[in-house]
C-alpha cells in the first residue's frame, strides 16, 4: 500500500508540473528574469500549492502516525546554519543556471530532453558527494 500511495503521489506531481507548465525550463527561466521580461506564472503555482498543503501539513503536525499507520516523519530542526545556507544557494544557483530543479527534471527523463538527463546525473553525483562528505565528518 505504501508503494502505490507513492506511486499516485509522485504521478499526481508529475501531472501537476506538467499541466502548470513548470517542466518548460525557458518558462522557469521567465520567472527568474526579474529585470527582463517577467513571467509571474511560477509565483501563482507555488502560491496554489502552498494553499492546498496548508491545511494538511498543519493537521500532519499533530498526528503521531499517518493515514497508513506509519510513524509520522517531519522535519524537527528549526536551525538555520551554515549548511542550509550554502544547499539553498547551490540549489538557487543550479535552478537558475538550468531552469529546472529535481521534480520537474525528473518527469522530462522519459521525454528525452538531454538537459534533464545532465541536470539528474549532475543531481546524483552531488548527492553522492555530499553522502561521501558527510561519512567522513
Amino acid at each position: 500500500m505504501r508503494k502505490l500511495t507513492a506511486f499516485i503521489a509522485g504521478l499526481l506531481f508529475g501531472i501537476g508540473l506538467l499541466l502548470s507548465g513548470m517542466t518548460n525550463p525557458a518558462k522557469v527561466l521567465g520567472f527568474l528574469d526579474i529585470a527582463g521580461l517577467w513571467d509571474p506564472s511560477l509565483a501563482l503555482v507555488m502560491i496554489g500549492a502552498i494553499a492546498v498543503a496548508w491545511v494538511p501539513f498543519h493537521w500532519a503536525m499533530k498526528q503521531k502516525t499517518s493515514l497508513l499507520g506509519l510513524p509520522m516523519q517531519l522535519p524537527v530542526n528549526r536551525e538555520v546554519d551554515r549548511r542550509l545556507i550554502g544547499g539553498s544557494l547551490l540549489f538557487g544557483v543550479g535552478w537558475g543556471i538550468a531552469g529546472m530543479c529535481p521534480g520537474p527534471a525528473l518527469v522530462l527523463l522519459p521525454t528525452g530532453h538531454w538537459q534533464a538527463w545532465v541536470f539528474v546525473i549532475a543531481m546524483l553525483a552531488g548527492m553522492l558527494i555530499f553522502n561521501v562528505l558527510q561519512t567522513r565528518r
